[in-house]
């Protein structure tokens, strides 16, 4: 019986028939073992084998050896740093205290400023022979008592005077003082309101050219206007329209004022009163503004009263 066999020489299969004069058990298998020769070029690794490193010791002695040197080693460390550590803490230098500024007082808004003194500004109304009352000016609250300043010529041809306070409470009015030199007169009402408000007294000597200039009047009868500008001029002299007489050392501003702003107050951008509006200029004769507007400083204003600013 012929028994079929497979050869693999360099790559080639070849078939050959067993000889029959060839043994063969039965239980027997033929295996054929290839060389290096047979092999596929790059299945075997080349070059010399790599040598396997020797067993160094246990990674966990080695870390017990570190650690019982640290330890031993601490205390030392610990005594040899302490001296050098509290020289360095004493040889410090100690930080001078920083002084302390106070923050600049943010600038009022001029809501804030018309809030202040709108409460303490009036209506002036004088009553005609046959009954009927006409606006006639402005003018402002200056004590708890209601004495009210206002320009002279407001309230010098008037006859029986009334204010109007804010709340709507009216009153008659009577003149208790007068500064024709200056034009300012000091009214006080019999029946003041008792929601009464006093407007606060500046200093006019802090007010400089390029400060803001707030006047607020009932200019042709409405209420409580406000308008603002900038001082423009310090120790104006004009002469007064109509009066026959000049007046000196006044503010010059261009916040609007017009016919019926006259007594009223001119404020600095705290709400501090810095004048009274005493009037303005128009080249053309008319009284309605131009841009050019002035009041007498508050120190004179109150002198009618004897009243310094505070």
């Amino acid at each position: 019986m012929l028994e079929q066999a497979f050869y693999q020489v360099k790559g080639v299969l070849l078939s050959e028939r067993i000889p029959p004069w060839a043994e063969v058990d039965a239980y027997t298998r033929l295996e054929f073992v290839g060389s290096k020769a047979d092999r596929p070029y790059g299945s075997f690794a080349r070059g010399r084998p790599e040598r396997v490193a020797e067993p160094g010791p246990p990674p966990g002695r080695e870390r017990e050896r570190i650690g019982t040197v640290v330890r031993r080693a601490l205390p030392w460390g610990a005594a040899l740093a302490a001296p050098a550590l509290i020289a360095a803490i004493a040889l410090a230098p100690v930080p001078a205290p920083v002084e302390a500024r106070p923050s600049p007082t943010p600038i009022p808004a001029i809501s804030e400023v018309y809030a202040k003194v709108a409460p303490s500004v009036v209506q002036i109304r004088s009553t005609k022979a046959d009954g009927t009352t006409v606006d006639i000016g402005s003018g402002v609250v200056i004590d708890d008592a209601g004495d009210i300043l206002t320009a002279l010529h407001v309230i010098q041809n008037a006859r029986d005077l009334s204010v109007v306070f804010a709340d709507g409470t009216q009153s008659r009015a009577v003149i208790i003082a007068e500064l024709a030199q200056n034009d300012i007169a000091a009214v006080r009402a019999l029946n003041p309101s008792p929601l009464l408000v006093a407007a606060t007294l500046g200093d006019p000597s802090r007010v400089r050219v390029g400060d803001d200039a707030i006047v607020v009047g009932n200019p042709y009868a409405l209420t409580r206007s406000l308008s603002t500008g900038v001082v423009s001029g310090l120790n104006r002299s004009v002469q007064a329209s109509g009066q026959g007489r000049s007046l000196s050392g006044l503010i010059q501003f261009d916040a609007a004022v017009n016919p019926g702003s006259s007594g009223g107050p001119l404020l600095n951008r705290d709400g501090d009163v810095v004048g009274i509006v005493t009037g303005l200029v128009n080249p053309t004769g008319s009284p309605a503004f131009s841009g050019i507007g002035f009041a007498v400083t508050i120190d004179t204003a109150s002198a009618a009263l004897g009243l310094p600013p505070e």
